[in-house]
């Protein structure tokens, strides 16, 4: 597991997408980016918060901003997800965990006396340079992607 800390340069990666095309992280510099970590497609929380960010997509936009969320899903069930709730943005496949292990976000979860390993629920903003600017851990969804957005926009620093 990989212990990441605001000013750390990004760890750089190139995975499969929907739509059965690919994003390198390296792509992408010279704009921010919204790494958003979620467990799992078509759940209520992950639901919500893509929603979210799809809801502030041209905020971000104008932020010079960049929304990619990613999970171990396949690409396949990506497609399903994003047509069904109209996403505009990238999904980024992870089946083998490979990212969520270097962004540390692969850990062993406790539901109902059960321990298994899942996907906690972080987002990186990750900036021109790709340093990361801002880390969030154990994401709450309410509220969280105004405050990614403030960051984003300068005005707050993640708690």
């Amino acid at each position: 597991m990989t212990d990441l800390k605001i000013g750390d340069t990004a760890p750089d990666f190139t995975v499969p997408t929907d739509g059965n095309g690919e994003i390198a992280l390296s792509y992408l510099k010279g704009q921010k980016i919204v790494l958003y970590f979620y467990p799992k497609d078509d759940t209520p929380g992950c639901t919500t918060q893509s929603c979210s960010f799809n809801e502030n997509l041209s905020a971000f936009n104008a932020l010079n901003t960049q929304i990619i969320g990613i999970s171990k899903c396949s690409v396949s069930k990506h497609d399903k997800f994003k047509a069904k709730y109209n996403l505009k943005f990238p999904l980024a496949s992870d089946e083998h965990s490979d990212v969520c292990e270097r962004y540390g976000t692969w850990k062993e979860k406790n539901m109902y006396g059960k321990k298994f390993m899942g996907i906690e629920r972080s987002t990186f903003l990750i900036d021109e340079d790709g340093e990361i600017a801002q880390i969030w851990r154990k994401v709450k969804v309410p509220g969280h992607v105004e405050a990614v957005r403030d960051a984003a926009e300068g005005k707050t620093k993640a708690a």
